[in-house]
């Protein structure tokens, strides 16, 4: 029979206390990204953009903050403690949050959103090492079935939250809200939870030493491919989000039915991710990897021929049944490119998974800002995105599967 085992002097909540409290720290993540979603139109009157292509950048600045936030708080975890890390990317969280809400013009409400990827970056890696910290076997798996489903619901959820905030009150009270739950976890975080990482178990934190492990990860050809392999992916889902409200309320007209659409496409990604388990178990990653690339290819290139022959507009019922299959495709990639290029890490998984997340996330900006300059109004260029995000990730993939996977350390 299979017990649930706490590791030793591990002190704090219990177990659904626990769970509650990570959850609420790493939805903060998709709720800064998605809930700004349906504000894009107000803040581009607002702050007078003329572009409307500009407005993406709320989005993308966001990841961008992210893709070296990662590569800061991943060390500082383990040199410093979980809660530190955790609750200084919490306070820098909130600064952007002010920022962004107090903006006056674009320039300032993208500074404000990369202060927020920034410390965000803090509460997502640093959470994640508190679960290992505090918990092993089924019980750890336990606490993550409840994070992974939190990941499901708030992508789903966020842009109706949103546009409700929007509805009752106005953009810059979004980021309220983003200040009141964060400042919600910080104070929960440290009054409920002592810290997991005991001072015997800490790794100094030196800035060459982290620069040259750091060099070594991205010299190796499995992690650095499968990293840019995901970024791919990434940036065509960007692309796509960065995009959402354009789509659904701009051209098909869905007005404030938009979240839900939204959500709809979202639940494929979902579906992905509660399916994952047992598909890995029966292909493995690699081969499941190369279906989901080839099948997240021949979907966008579908929708895209469609596009082509309705004025760069597909049906809004084959826009939604064809890409509900292409988002699942690309929430069975997320987890398994990502854990192909964390398996040559060895000791070196921590930095690693910093570098991974780093380069995926940087190839996904740049990605996304590219597709989102030839936005026309029409679903054509973000199709077309996705097919050749699909199509380099494929090529990448192939091209290094057989390539030397010597563990790292």
């Amino acid at each position: 029979m299979t017990t649930f085992t706490a590791k030793p002097l591990k002190t704090g909540p219990a177990l659904p206390e626990f769970i509650a409290l990570v959850a609420l720290i790493t939805s903060l993540v998709a709720l800064s990204i998605d809930a700004m979603l349906p504000a894009l139109p107000n803040i581009a009157s607002d702050l007078v953009v003329s572009d409307y292509r500009q407005t993406q950048w709320v989005i993308t600045s966001l990841i961008f903050g992210m893709s070296f936030g990662q590569m800061v708080f991943g060390p500082l975890s383990d040199a410093f403690g979980r809660k530190f890390a955790i609750l200084s990317g919490i306070a820098l969280f909130s600064v952007g949050s002010v920022l962004s809400m107090m903006a006056t013009s674009l320039p300032m409400l993208i500074a404000g959103r990369v202060l927020q990827g920034l410390g965000v970056s803090g509460p997502r890696i640093a959470s994640m090492a508190l679960v290992r910290d505090k918990y092993v076997g089924d019980q750890m798996a336990r606490v993550m079935s409840f994070v992974m489903m939190v990941f499901i619901l708030v992508p789903m959820l966020a842009p109706i939250v949103g546009q409700q905030i929007l509805n009752l009150w106005g953009w810059r009270e979004i980021f309220a809200l983003f200040i009141v739950l964060s400042t919600i976890a910080a104070v929960w975080l440290g009054v409920r939870q002592p810290e997991t990482l005991m001072p015997e178990s800490r790794r100094p934190f030196h800035v060459g030493q982290i620069a040259r492990t750091a060099l070594m990860v991205v010299r190796h050809p499995r992690v650095l491919g499968f990293s840019v392999a995901a970024g791919f992916v990434f940036g065509g889902l960007l692309s796509y989000v960065a995009s959402a409200q354009a789509i659904f309320q701009g051209i098909y007209g869905l007005g404030d039915d938009f979240p839900y659409y939204f959500a709809a496409l979202a639940f494929g990604l979902g579906c992905a991710s509660l399916v994952n388990g047992s598909l890995v178990v029966r292909f493995g990653s690699l081969r499941l990897s190369l279906l989901g690339l080839i099948g997240m290819l021949c979907l966008a290139a579908l929708l895209s021929l469609i596009a082509a022959f309705n004025q760069g507009i597909p049906p809004l019922s084959l826009f939604m049944g064809i890409g509900f299959l292409m988002f699942f495709c690309v929430g069975i990639l997320f987890g398994n490119l990502n854990s192909l290029a964390m398996v040559p890490l060895g000791r070196m998984a921590g930095i690693g998974a910093a570098v991974v997340g780093s380069v995926s996330n940087v190839v996904a900006v740049l990605v996304s800002g590219l597709v989102g300059w030839f936005f026309n109004d029409t679903l054509l260029p973000i199709l077309i995105g996705i097919m050749f995000s699909a199509a380099a990730s494929l090529a990448i993939t192939l091209k290094i599967r057989h390539a030397d996977d010597h563990v790292l350390g």
